[in-house]
């Protein structure tokens, strides 16, 4: 695993909301310090988790801008840059350069569905190019059940071919544990990241390089504990039990529909009301529902 481009724990953040629905910026950077503190490797802010399709780019870019203003380090930074329109996503990927952030994550354009592979690399291809920038790494981000778009393996080699260095690995959160597997056994090099927490030892055991999760808004120490020794026959105990308190965060957060229970039991453990609100469609929890969580 040392010679992969990317490695380690990376929190899919949550985004905290001021009562008009618009981001908590103090909120969310003291967010980003505590899972840092944490273990966290890094901040892989404004993804599903982070609702961020439901931001306009304004906004994504104040998040990121506030993070970097407060203190975060632009190399502790992945946020999501990929949008429905290439131009956008070019936008974003560039605002984010423009901090020093070079790694980023990149849905595939998601409107269009059963376009052809050539239709969605000539995406990619189309804001490498107009991004034009040597120091871009882009993790790409494979979530066919929302994004109903697939990041095909063939594609991947091809991207892989046609911009060498840029595309750097894949987060994988279709929950099919052979894709992941025939990725790294294809890709040597190439970094492939969990985005369900209870695979990321498994993973790491077969060659990955770590996850980007959403649980890990709640368990990012036993995460890291994970990462850091699963390799280590001397703390087997220790990972063991820490991937059980990752398997049970996971499930617990699973109840009920995912992000609103993150949020609903980061707003117990901080206190902060910021944590008690949905951008719509997506609906806090009832609160019968936090009450059983």
């Amino acid at each position: 695993m040392t010679d992969l481009p990317i490695k380690g724990v990376f929190c899919a953040a949550a985004t905290p909301l001021r009562p008009d629905l618009s981001p908590d910026l103090g909120v969310f950077v003291e967010h980003c310090r505590t899972l840092l503190d944490e273990g966290c490797d890094g901040i892989a802010l404004l993804g599903t988790t982070g609702e961020a399709n439901s931001f306009s780019t304004a906004e994504r870019k104040s998040l990121l801008e506030a993070a970097v203003k407060g203190g975060v380090a632009p190399e502790k930074l992945i946020p999501g840059t990929g949008v429905a329109a290439f131009t956008e996503t070019a936008e974003l990927t560039q605002h984010a350069l423009s901090l020093g952030v070079d790694t980023v994550v990149m849905l595939p354009p998601y409107y269009y569905k059963s376009v052809p592979e050539e239709g969605v690399f000539a995406a990619y291809a189309a804001i490498v190019e107009r991004v034009a920038d040597p120091r871009l790494r882009v993790i790409l981000y494979h979530i066919p059940q929302f994004s109903a778009v697939p990041i095909a393996h063939d594609m991947i080699e091809r991207l892989r071919k046609e911009f060498p260095g840029t595309f750097i690995g894949l987060k994988d959160s279709s929950g099919d544990y052979a894709n992941m597997q025939a990725l790294v056994k294809r890709f040597p090099g190439f970094s492939v990241l969990a985005g369900a927490d209870p695979l990321m030892l498994k993973l790491l055991k077969e060659g990955g390089a770590g996850c980007i999760t959403s649980a890990c808004n709640l368990a990012a120490a036993d995460l890291a504990v994970v990462f850091r020794h699963y390799a280590d026959p001397s703390r087997e105990a220790e990972v063991q039990a820490a991937q059980e308190r990752v398997v049970a965060m996971r499930n617990r957060v699973s109840q009920f529909a995912q992000i609103p229970s993150v949020k609903a039991l980061l707003r117990q453990k901080t206190g902060h009301p910021s944590w008690g609100a949905m951008r719509p469609p997506l609906l806090p929890l009832t609160p019968e529902e936090i009450e059983r969580l």
